[in-house]
């Protein structure tokens, strides 16, 4: 880190174990969004010559990586939780001050759950094993399970450091180099986190640029030395990325948006499952989320008396300073994203027939003024065929619609070109079970809202992506090559 005089700090990237600038000394500027895009540091804003320096010094380091123990990166891996977990603090203030996420209900689970991701993977390290196949007796044939060269990561800035944790454990653990770009919005914490790896790593086998997408993206998806690439964001830009990956036949993993459908009958009224479908469409990340349950079917037995629950329980939620502990939520992560969000409300005011219960456009007065603060909002009457029921607002905007019919919530919930997530509540579990199995979504939860732990196999259906993710078996398929070994025993 460089001390600039009157300035914000500028931080380095992270390449071949030593912290760097860009080449041609441009830098980014990270804004805090709880502020008004207040000024919180600089970053290097690399472009294709960093790029192919970084990439250059990952695929000589496979060379060594690619060989080592399993269990001797397994080990790494724990070295890295154990890290992670006594710099649980640092992290989740610096996730607070750049995302705008409040730091109880958001920052510090991140943190938390990103040592655990560590921990969970540097566990399943030796279990990167193949198979014999017992053909006949006059021949072995057995498979193995091979690391693909350099990975290049690609992730978003509303979980950065749990998702960038995902992508260095995945990939690292599996025996592959990672070039990882983190998110121009959210690097700081990422970049704290490169450092912690860095000190128990080799050189090499992690490296962490800053930059655009349309920059230093864009180079990583085409560099001819890649291997991989691993996408976390909008499906939009993940259409780029697979047509990058085709030029050349690579593997990708693709973790996209969501329009997630929560489905609930009419035998759950009570209080646990408002709060479930509270947790479940994100409120307390503004639903920055792409599994956030922001299509609500509500039986219409239930539909108002449902609404009513959940509409005085987000009112007790607190809006405001990330940093305050007592903070429920915090703020949208930039000025773009915070327009975007606003214009989906604009459009669900001005919409015949919708309701807007509670929320609404942000104040634009008082403490609420002073960031790019959005409150919980409800439209209610919403038709699953209008733009704000089909497009991923990534808001804290939940459109309700009601339904009377089990096949007929089934069809609703699955005209959609995302299959990211689903929430069924229901207390007949049979039913529950049938309806998810019906639904066309990666990852569905009966009767739990929370968000995903090591060991799920997450990822989603459709234009929600490819590839699973916070799994040994996603690791295994998306960030190792099978090969087939036949020896002639006669």
């Amino acid at each position: 880190m460089v001390e600039v005089a009157g300035q914000v700090e500028v931080l380095s990237m992270l390449v071949d174990g030593k912290e760097i600038q860009a080449i041609d000394g441009r830098t980014i500027l990270v804004e805090n969004p709880a502020r008004h895009g207040e000024a919180i540091a600089r970053v290097p804003r690399a472009t294709e010559a960093d790029v192919d320096h970084a990439v250059r010094v990952a695929a000589a380091a496979f060379k060594t990586w690619r060989v080592a123990a399993p269990r001797d990166r397994g080990r790494m891996m724990m070295r890295i939780a154990d890290a992670m977990e006594a710099a649980i603090e640092d992290i989740a203030h610096t996730i607070a001050l750049e995302t705008g996420n409040a730091i109880r209900t958001q920052a510090r689970p991140e943190a938390k759950t990103t040592a655990d991701i560590f921990r969970y993977f540097g566990g399943v390290a030796t279990e990167l094993k193949g198979e014999v196949v017992p053909i006949s007796e006059d021949m072995l044939v057995y498979n193995r399970r091979e690391p693909i060269g350099v990975v290049g990561g690609i992730i978003p800035w509303n979980a950065p450091v749990m998702l960038g944790a995902l992508k260095i454990a995945m990939a690292i653990t599996a025996g592959n180099t990672l070039v990882m770009k983190a998110a121009e919005d959210a690097p700081i914490a990422v970049l704290k986190m490169g450092q912690i790896c860095s000190e128990i790593l080799p050189p090499g086998v992690l490296n962490i640029i800053t930059g655009y997408g349309e920059e230093a993206g864009a180079a990583l998806a085409v560099h001819p030395l890649i291997g991989k690439l691993s996408f976390t964001g909008s499906t939009e830009v993940g259409k780029l990325v697979m047509h990058a990956a085709a030029e050349r036949i690579l593997p990708v993993s693709l973790e996209l948006g969501g329009k997630s459908p929560a489905v609930v009958f009419p035998d759950s009224i009570d209080d646990k499952t408002v709060d479930g479908v509270i947790a479940g469409m994100r409120f307390t990340r503004q639903g920055q989320s792409c599994t956030a349950g922001s299509r609500l079917f509500l039986h219409e037995s239930i539909y108002d008396s449902f609404l009513e629950k959940m509409m005085a329980k987000l009112s007790t939620l607190k809006i405001g300073d990330p940093m305050d502990e007592t903070v429920d939520m915090g703020a949208i992560i930039n000025r773009k994203q915070y327009d975007r969000v606003c214009s989906y409300i604009t459009e669900g005011i001005e919409q015949q027939g919708a309701r807007v219960l509670m929320g609404g456009l942000p104040p634009t007065d008082g403490p609420l003024a002073d960031g790019f603060f959005v409150q919980p909002t409800i439209i209610a009457d919403v038709g699953n065929d209008w733009r704000i029921a089909r497009e991923e607002i990534f808001g804290p905007v939940v459109v309700a619609i009601p339904w009377s019919e089990e096949e007929e919530v089934i069809q609703m919930a699955n005209d959609s070109h995302y299959g990211l997530a689903a929430y069924v509540w229901c207390k007949d579990l049979s039913k529950a079970l049938r309806t998810a199995h019906a639904i066309e979504s990666g990852w569905v939860q009966v009767n739990r809202g929370l968000g995903q732990v090591p060991g799920h196999s997450y990822g989603g259906f459709k234009m929600s992506g490819i590839g699973r993710e916070f799994s040994l078996e996603g690791m295994l398929e998306s960030f190792t090559q099978r090969k087939s070994v036949t020896v002639n025993l006669s």
